[in-house]
């Protein structure tokens, strides 16, 4: 049809859209196009209505593509219709009053205790400074959910081994305190001791490199990819997965969500939620595995 391939062209040549793109674009077009006429007939851009593009999308889900998908294909629907009305070619959009699928969101990746345990209690690391650091840090995110930015920009000062208590610089510099227990005091304890002894320090940062400079942020993620990788197979092996970790950890053993909130330092409630629904998985996992009618 020449209004899709001047579409096309549009998208090409006045726009600079890539060649996947344009693709991708031509194969959704030709399939909504082929839908129509097997569904419907002769129907001309100009006749199909909403009702006819909620059945495509209906006909898109019962063929299993998934929500994000179905509104790939809707965008670049929603394109074509644009450029048709620009030139007058026709005079009402279908998709107006049309929505698309809700894309389901991503449970967060986490680790079960029974892991953690393995890493922190069983699992041989580095001896000398490098392994006191790392076991540190793979602890710290662990027993304390701070994010991977925060976590680097710790200084000597936001540690107060005394009071047990970290003070994190979190986003738009908003500052909280997180507790911490006794045995996390003593691995502080110790690896201060190292690395008091054995780094000659140029800033004031906590966790250091051998040279005395502050961690950046690609050593920390393979060090905790690198050590993850001992005791996981999960395909994501990141810092914020020990974030994840920890938030679960908490509403497994029954603290309160407004808690691990403010421990986590999430501005709305409606963002630690999704740990519900993670520890809600994983409930309905342990019964599908254990219930012998499930």
């Amino acid at each position: 049809m020449w209004t899709v391939t001047s579409f096309l062209d549009n998208l090409q040549y006045e726009r600079n859209y890539s060649e996947e793109t344009i693709k991708a674009y031509r194969e959704d077009i030709c399939q909504f196009e082929n839908f129509v006429s097997e569904e419907f007939g002769s129907v001309e851009l100009s006749s199909v209505t909403p009702d006819i593009v909620r059945e495509w999308i209906m006909s898109l889900m019962d063929k299993g593509y998934t929500s994000t998908s179905i509104n790939r294909k809707l965008s670049a629907l929603r394109s074509l219709y644009k450029y048709l009305l620009r030139f007058n070619l026709v005079s009402v959009d279908p998709l107006r009053k049309v929505t698309g699928p809700k894309n389901k969101k991503k449970l967060p990746v986490f680790l079960k205790e029974t892991d953690m345990n393995k890493l922190l209690d069983e699992t041989a690391f580095e001896d000398g400074f490098k392994g006191s650091r790392d076991r540190l840090i793979i602890a710290v995110f662990y027993v304390t959910g701070i994010r991977l930015s925060e976590l680097i920009g710790l200084d000597d000062r936001d540690i107060d081994l005394e009071s047990a208590l970290i003070k994190v610089l979190g986003k738009r510099r908003k500052q909280r305190l997180i507790p911490f227990d006794e045995e996390l005091k003593m691995m502080i304890a110790d690896y201060l001791n190292v690395r008091n002894t054995s780094i000659v320090r140029l800033t004031d940062a906590f966790f250091v490199r051998e040279n005395g400079e502050r961690l950046s942020r690609s050593v920390v993620e393979n060090l905790v990819k690198r050590n993850l990788s001992k005791v996981v197979t999960l395909k994501k092996r990141s810092p914020h997965v020990l974030r994840h970790t920890f938030a679960t950890t908490m509403l497994n053993h029954d603290a309160e969500l407004s808690a691990i909130k403010e421990l986590l330092g999430h501005e709305s409630l409606t963002t630690t939620e999704v740990y519900t629904h993670t520890t809600f998985e994983e409930l309905k996992k342990v019964y599908n595995q254990a219930h012998p009618r499930a």
